[in-house]
């Protein structure tokens, strides 16, 4: 059963979405100008039913809330599935359990092979972290070798902001990219916390830092399924359909997948996996 847990990461949540709300977007009226932004923490209060200092104490990560009262907090603050969702994994429900990570060798070469049955299609096995555990060589061809990256940047996240060819390979890579950083917030849970999203923060800061409001924001979203357009050298445009899904074996892990959208494109992105394996250096 889970339990709850103070949160400093789920404080900080609810207090950006205050931050963004006005008092007509849960129906109260004007009042006197505020001197901050957003909805005042009583008025959140009243809204969830609770009292003032209780909530003031829940932004501060002191204390704890049922399930029930964090979802009265939702309502308040207007939060949809994902943010709902996000929240109760940072309070400590609904988190899923990770494989230890000296199993993290294990759930790759459980999957390795499921990578490997897709030729023409770009597949990669991310942990909870969005470190890349195993990928296959449609994923190589297409955005080079996660082997040519320093282990401590082979990071969704760093790869989608910091990694020069994947940015020239990736049309419109911007919304995509952001995708990213939203679904991580909204699936990691206690993971935010610990020392390897500091690590990765950290490399991102290093090599990426006008976008260092990114990984900075509090807001979450799903990785929905969307076309992507790439635009490898050498060959013409390939549209690809991005899906997503968790193994068995690791709830807390996900395998994406760019499939080709139509027959032309599987042509294209075969040719381009049989072509020999270029190395290319991790930008910096």
């Amino acid at each position: 059963m889970s339990t709850p847990v103070p949160s400093a990461e789920l404080g900080a949540f609810l207090r950006a979405h205050r931050e963004l709300l006005k008092p007509a977007d849960v129906g109260l009226g004007s009042t006197a100008r505020r001197r901050t932004p957003g909805l005042r923490r009583e008025e959140v209060a009243s809204l969830s039913g609770v009292g003032l200092a209780w909530y003031t104490w829940l932004e501060q990560g002191r204390v704890t809330a049922s399930r029930q009262v964090l979802g009265a907090v939702a309502r308040a603050l207007r939060l949809d599935a994902a943010g709902l969702r996000h929240a109760m994994r940072l309070a400590g429900y609904h988190e899923p359990v990770a494989v230890a990570d000296e199993g993290r060798d294990r759930l790759a070469t459980a999957v390795q092979p499921v990578l490997d049955s897709w030729p023409a299609s770009p597949a990669v096995l991310l942990d909870r972290y969005f470190d890349l555990l195993g990928w296959n060589a449609a994923w190589s061809a297409l955005w080079g070798s996660p082997e040519t990256v320093p282990a401590d940047r082979r990071n969704l996240m760093w790869l989608m902001v910091a990694d020069a060819r994947l940015r020239s390979v990736l049309t419109d890579w911007e919304p995509l990219a952001m995708n990213v950083f939203q679904h991580f917030r909204a699936q990691a849970g206690t993971a935010l916390a610990h020392s390897r999203t500091s690590e990765v923060y950290r490399r991102l800061e290093e090599d990426a830092p006008e976008l260092r409001h990114w990984w900075g924001c509090h807001s979450v979203a799903e990785l929905t399924a969307r076309k992507v357009t790439v635009e490898p050298a050498g060959t013409d445009r390939i549209e690809l359909t991005l899906s997503s899904f968790h193994p068995v074996d690791d709830p807390s892990a996900l395998v994406l997948l760019f499939t080709p959208a139509t027959e032309t494109d599987r042509s294209l992105m075969t040719g381009l996996s049989r072509r020999p394996l270029r190395s290319v250096a991790a930008s910096r």
